[in-house]
């Protein structure tokens, strides 16, 4: 996806290019091309806010943080999963302090309301095995969308309120 497909402003598509070839560049070395959709995601609608925190700084730290962002949302800290680095290593491979990418990377979760399972920012396998990312409230209690009837799940897809998996 290029910046015109994921809405950014013609303004900041200058920017969003340079932050792009940074996380693209390092999730194509660390991570995978699936890391590295999710963080232009995360940015396009860092990009898409009014006023948009990508306007100034640093763009090397605005990379690094979508990287933490989406890294942490899908547990890269964690020496169980099948890609796994720590907050140290990232920090040191982006050469961004680890409490400059801790302290943006709350600012961008709080801004854009995400945390671990946010369906739009989360690696398919996670969501594919995760029963937290199913959970929705319906008639007042907490059940698995999974078991919902077909049109309520696809409201509830359609509303970002549960994953909606592409096949492999």
């Amino acid at each position: 996806m290029d910046v015109k497909q994921l809405g950014i402003p013609e303004a900041l598509r200058p920017q969003c290019d340079a932050i792009f070839a940074f996380t693209d560049s390092f999730c194509a070395q660390h991570l995978d091309e699936e890391y590295g959709q999710l963080c232009r995601k995360l940015l396009a609608k860092l990009a898409r806010k009014r006023p948009s925190p990508l306007e100034r700084g640093d763009l090397r730290i605005w990379g690094a943080t979508a990287l933490y962002v989406v890294g942490s949302i899908n547990f890269l800290f964690d020496r169980s999963q099948d890609i796994f680095m720590t907050a140290d290593q990232l920090s040191e491979l982006t050469g961004v302090p680890k409490s400059t990418l801790s302290a943006k990377s709350k600012r961008v979760r709080d801004l854009l309301n995400v945390s671990h399972f946010s369906p739009e920012f989360s690696r398919q396998k996670i969501l594919a095995t995760s029963t937290a990312a199913w959970l929705v409230e319906f008639n007042g209690l907490i059940v698995d969308a999974r078991t919902l009837p077909a049109e309520l799940q696809a409201e509830a897809r359609r509303k970002g309120l549960i994953p909606d998996l592409k096949p492999e």
